[in-house]
């Protein structure tokens, strides 16, 4: 389901319903606004049964519903109350709410799929190299923060004694559903078994993960699985070799889903 479908089909929507409202007289014309917002609102709330798309997503569509539904009775009341040409206001009005409109599905896109590649290289600049324009998130400072520099310090001197070989296929490719493979050997070149891998899907600046994958033992030092892509964007995947409750090694990666 994407999200610039049901916004503007929705708005269309809107619109249709109050202009069939019309025909009605007995219909106030608040009510038929009201109504023109409502209807199309209902019917996206039962779209997304089981595929919650976020808080944001939803408010936007709440506000750009009810919001099209007072603008078209605001018109229309301007309309009842000139003679000749529509006045300057509710032009401006309309306006006003259209590039509401237009910024606000920009800036929905751009959270959930990041900068088109083209304007990231113009505005972000590159040397050739892949440019990433997903939220990293923030972190908090004081003495949390400080703990967490500590157990990353601590993680790369255990990585860098293990000397484990670790290659990883599947992650790369533009496919919601990935069958990925992890290959792990000692620093000698030998497989290592009797580890815990799995991998963690989240959104950019996410706090929780939104998926945690167990990647099974295939093989001798062979680990997989196969990953679904919840939704369309931008992803960042983390993996995770454990050896008790211990991370021993920790690749993350971006990943897009179209």
């Amino acid at each position: 389901m994407n999200t610039m479908t049901t916004l503007f089909g929705g708005l269309a929507a809107v619109f249709a319903l109050y202009v069939m409202g019309g025909a009605l007289r007995s219909l106030p014309p608040i009510l038929r606004a009201v109504l023109a917002g409502l209807i199309p609102l209902l019917a996206y709330f039962v779209l997304i049964i089981g595929r919650w798309p976020g808080l944001d997503v939803v408010a936007m569509h709440i506000s750009v519903f009810l919001a099209a539904g007072l603008v078209l009775f605001a018109v229309t009341q301007f309309r009842r109350r000139s003679v000749g040409r529509m006045h300057w206001v509710p032009k401006l009005l309309t306006a006003f709410f259209l590039g509401l409109v237009v910024v606000n599905g920009s800036l929905l896109y751009i959270a959930t799929k990041g900068l088109p590649d083209p304007l990231a290289r113009w505005w972000l600049g590159s040397d050739g190299t892949a440019v990433y324009s997903g939220f990293s998130g923030v972190v908090t400072h004081g003495q949390a923060a400080a703990k967490a520099v500590s157990s990353e310090l601590s993680q790369a001197q255990r990585e860098s004694e293990l000397g484990w070989q670790v290659e990883v296929v599947g992650l790369d490719g533009n496919d919601p559903q990935r069958a990925i493979q992890v290959r792990v050997k000692d620093r000698t070149g030998l497989p290592v078994d009797r580890i815990e891998a799995e991998l963690r899907l989240q959104r950019p600046g996410a706090v929780e993960p939104a998926l945690v994958l167990p990647l099974a033992a295939l093989d001798a030092g062979t680990y997989g699985g196969v990953l679904r892509l919840p939704a369309s964007g931008r992803w960042l995947a983390e993996l995770r070799l454990l050896r008790g409750s211990d991370v021993h090694y920790q690749l993350i990666q971006e990943l897009v889903a179209p």
